[in-house]
């Protein structure tokens, strides 16, 4: 498969050399920009950029600007960082269409993962079946297993449970999973997202702990060590 280039967008040098790294190991060509207006004359001058990290405060050009600029044109994957945990801040990305958005500090790791993942995504390229902590989904036959065991899933608990594990380790807020699981805006109640949420645990035992609250904001799927 060929080399894919990966444009990181950062004002602080720093940063982008922690994600360049990871990302290099990973076999992905990284380019960099320090701020917006550089950004996005990299971007197009450079055809080839499968995926944009994207820093929202910047000098010149915010992130936002710069979003709002590539996506009258393309419709490259984004992942928006930011230091800001607002929730406003994220749903003026999604608004934006923004894929992903990740709050910073936040893990390396986890960022490539996310990466990988969107790529694999956007190339028609994802696994028909994920594993993490006993619990394997087969999409293709719309199965989940815990243990060898099958359970029973309405399609929505499905999609969430599957949205939680492609997620792991990720803070995720009630707008956000609304946004991919029910794919549209929602601005009202968000109880809806409680109430699925526990019946699925509820379906999933014990396991149904790998699914903490974060009070406030929403969700996290995290595997006990």
């Amino acid at each position: 498969m060929d080399t894919l280039k990966v444009l990181v967008v950062d004002d602080e040098a720093r940063m982008r050399k922690l994600v360049k790294d990871f990302l290099s190991v990973k076999g992905f060509l990284v380019v960099e920009a320090e701020d917006g207006e550089q950004a996005v004359e990299v971007f197009f001058a450079q055809k080839d950029i499968v995926l944009v990290i994207l820093d929202v405060m910047m000098p010149k050009m915010d992130g936002w600007e710069v979003c709002r600029n590539l996506r009258q044109y393309s419709q490259v994957p984004i992942i928006m960082l930011t230091a800001r945990g607002e929730e406003r801040d994220e749903l003026q990305g999604f608004k934006l269409g923004v894929d992903e958005y990740i709050s910073k500090p936040f893990s390396p790791k986890i960022l490539v993962a996310r990466v990988e993942a969107i790529l694999r995504r956007s190339q028609g390229t994802s696994a028909d079946t994920s594993e993490a902590g006993g619990i394997r989904i087969d999409k293709a036959a719309h199965q989940v297993t815990i243990d060898g065991q099958v359970i029973d899933l309405s399609y929505k608990e499905f999609e969430l449970l599957n949205y939680f594990m492609e997620n792991q380790g990720l803070a995720l807020s009630r707008e956000k999973i609304l946004n991919h699981v029910w794919n549209y805006d929602y601005f009202g109640d968000a109880r809806t997202i409680d109430t699925h949420v526990k019946k699925l645990r509820s379906k999933m035992g014990e396991k149904g702990d790998y699914i903490k609250t974060i009070w406030g904001m929403g969700y996290k799927f995290e595997v006990n060590s």
